[in-house]
């Protein structure tokens, strides 16, 4: 099995990469880590950093989970290989451009690209956002899928991501004790569906609320309240189409509940989402 540790960066490509520093920067409130080689990096947290826009097609997306050991990244290679997944151990070059020491590419059966990385770089200064947005740091992403029950099945066997909970087909993964880092949503094509960070407080998500309408970002989801993790959220437009997600008070399940966990099965209706009534502008979210 693949013992993902946790979720490090979410890679994107975009045809403007200027309004996309803009974007990061004024609106969703992140730090410029560094630019280099048609890319600019962004932190949110302790971490090196978190997200990357680059020179690129939007439609290309990548999302990295950290492995803790060289052995545990080998095993993770040879394990998918074995299951017919076409494995690309990553260069020198695209080590130290993602500022990891070693690292592998595959693509999930949906076809997302996924890295497995070793030994990312954390940042010794503290995360000094460019705007009080009150993020606290990259939490989770949503994935596309165009078979969930097939693509639950990879993720749960091949990998160590354990079901919190269900909405409609779309199962929401947890590989710690926060509710969920992975969620997979039916859909005709692959890719990530949206970015989450978490901010401190229901202030924050109200504060970005506002904020965001005033400056004329699309609000796609939201103010409302996640009956699944329980988290309040605020989904709104990002570039080249990217949703984004604010969200604070996500449950966790702890090792002493482990055990006993029962997923629940939501129905795959708006209220499934939301439980203040708040409707979606997304159309994985759609019934």
């Amino acid at each position: 099995m693949i013992n993902l540790h946790d979720i490090r960066y979410v890679r994107l490509g975009t045809a403007n990469l200027e309004d996309a520093r803009r974007y990061a920067t004024e609106i969703l409130g992140l730090e410029v880590a560094r630019e280099a080689n048609g890319a600019i990096y962004f932190r949110s947290d302790s971490r090196d950093h978190t997200l990357c826009y680059y020179e690129g097609d939007p439609r290309e997306t990548t999302t990295a989970f950290e492995v803790t050991t060289a052995e545990e990244l080998e095993h993770a290679a040879v394990l998918l290989e074995s299951n017919e997944f076409s494995v690309t151990h990553g260069s020198r070059n695209d080590a130290e451009a993602r500022h990891v020491h070693e690292l592998i590419r595959f693509q999930d059966p949906s076809g997302n690209n996924i890295e497995l990385v070793l030994r990312p770089h954390a940042s010794g200064p503290r995360y000094f956002p460019s705007r009080d947005a009150g993020i606290t740091g990259f939490s989770h992403i949503g994935l596309r899928t165009l078979d969930a029950r097939r693509d639950e099945k990879f993720w749960t066997s091949l990998a160590n991501a354990r079901v919190s909970d269900r909405i409609g087909e779309a199962p929401l993964l947890r590989i710690d004790d926060v509710h969920h880092k992975i969620a997979l949503f039916p859909s005709a094509f692959p890719g990530v569906q949206h970015i989450n960070h978490q901010v401190e407080s229901i202030d924050d998500v109200m504060r970005a609320y506002y904020f965001l309408r005033e400056r004329g970002i699309k609000i796609l989801f939201g103010p409302g309240r996640h009956p699944t993790s329980g988290a309040v959220f605020l989904y709104f437009q990002g570039p080249d189409g990217m949703t984004y997600e604010y969200s604070t008070g996500v449950s966790h399940i702890s090792a002493e509940e482990e055990a006993s966990h029962q997923p629940r099965q939501f129905p795959s209706v708006s209220s499934s989402y939301c439980v203040w009534g708040s409707k979606p502008d997304i159309p994985e979210f759609k019934s």
